[in-house]
């Protein structure tokens, strides 16, 4: 048996490495926000991770305290084996648990609405809109309003509201700048938003925070936070550009699926509506995006006097149901009507539709 002191002494330095270690994950970009999202989710959760260990803490400690107090070896303590209630003990256990649960639901009603990724943000200064679109595997930033494009690379004012729209071209994926706080996915066919600002300047890094496929390790982006004057020197810069972002260009980008980083495009000039261009071609056939039908046009209207092919009726006749034609026949051979008429059946006439109203298969 390995005695108490020498094995303390090996375990002493190791056990000082791994605080290390785990303290050095207080500098992570979590607890240490630049934007006022990141900065209300970190209070949060740093609010939540106390209130929990209000009860975490006794527990560990009391559990401990009883092992060692009430052991085997110990004659001094109370041997009480037929014990089994104490009232003041289930006061205890029970109401500091539904007191910090109660505060803890009050806690995260009141932020998940003031948190909610869709909300935009209240600033004096107008927001930029970026839309961006994840591809295999690089992320596309569009900026609709100044008609420009980039790839892996995004640049912002200090001090205002960023609303971003994201979608996907490809598989699911999630859109996060831990920096600036909220991480929101991008699905295809989906239009998800997210609202974010920085309080600072600089870079932070921005990434793909799930798992996409072979190229998703290189699948991030660098988000740079700036000044006026350098903001409008830098949309300058890429409007300098000669590329063209559109349709051609757009699927030719997606063709290349980079295993390995892609390095920053810039597209002086950005083709409208490509981003719900993008969001509309996955929808399928069976889904109508932006489109208007004149169900007026379409519809079956007998009493507006229209003629289908080879039936020309009247306009107070209205449309002759397919039994009540096939009555009509065996009426007419009743009474000895033209021979050519007692032909013309209801099947043929089902047979031969209406001209100009053949099913869409929508």
């Amino acid at each position: 048996m390995i005695p108490l002191k020498p094995l303390g002494r090996y375990l002493r330095p190791g056990l000082l490495f791994a605080l290390s270690v785990f303290l050095t994950g207080c500098n992570s970009a979590i607890l240490n926000p630049k934007g006022q999202i990141g900065h209300d989710e970190k209070t949060l959760l740093i609010t939540a991770t106390v209130l929990m260990l209000l009860v975490v803490v006794p527990v560990i400690i009391m559990t401990l305290t009883f092992a060692w107090k009430y052991r085997a070896t110990n004659t001094k303590a109370r041997y009480e084996p037929k014990w089994s209630h104490s009232t003041a003990i289930e006061v205890v256990v029970w109401s500091i648990p539904c007191m910090i649960v109660l505060v803890l639901a009050v806690l995260t009603w009141r932020s998940s609405h003031a948190l909610d990724p869709y909300r935009p943000l209240e600033s004096d200064k107008k927001p930029v809109v970026i839309e961006a679109i994840s591809l295999d595997w690089k992320w596309l930033f569009i900026y609709p309003e100044e008609k420009i494009a980039t790839v892996n690379e995004i640049t912002f004012p200090v001090d205002t509201p960023l609303n971003f729209k994201i979608t996907s071209d490809s598989v699911m994926n999630a859109f996060f700048i831990p920096h600036l706080g909220s991480m929101i996915y991008s699905m295809t066919a989906m239009e998800t938003k997210l609202h974010l600002i920085a309080n600072e300047t600089g870079e932070f890094p921005g990434m793909s925070s799930h798992y996409s496929g072979a190229g998703f390790s290189k699948m991030h982006f660098s988000a740079h936070s700036v000044t006026d004057a350098q903001y409008q020197q830098w949309l300058a810069k890429v409007r300098a550009d000669t590329t063209t972002l559109d349709k051609t260009a757009f699927d030719a980008l997606v063709a290349e699926k980079n295993h390995d980083w892609h390095p920053v495009t810039y597209f002086g000039t950005a083709e409208a509506g490509l981003f719900d261009w993008v969001i509309a071609k996955h929808m399928g056939d069976n889904q109508h995006y932006g489109m208007k039908h004149d169900h007026n046009a379409m519809g079956h209207d007998g009493a507006a006097g229209e003629s289908h092919a080879g039936h020309d009726m009247p306009a107070a006749a209205g449309p002759a149901p397919a039994d009540v034609h096939a009555d009509d026949t065996h009426a007419a051979h009743a009474a000895g009507a033209d021979a050519g008429h007692a032909e013309h059946t209801a099947d043929e006439h089902a047979a031969a539709g209406h001209t100009g109203h053949a099913g869409s298969g929508e």
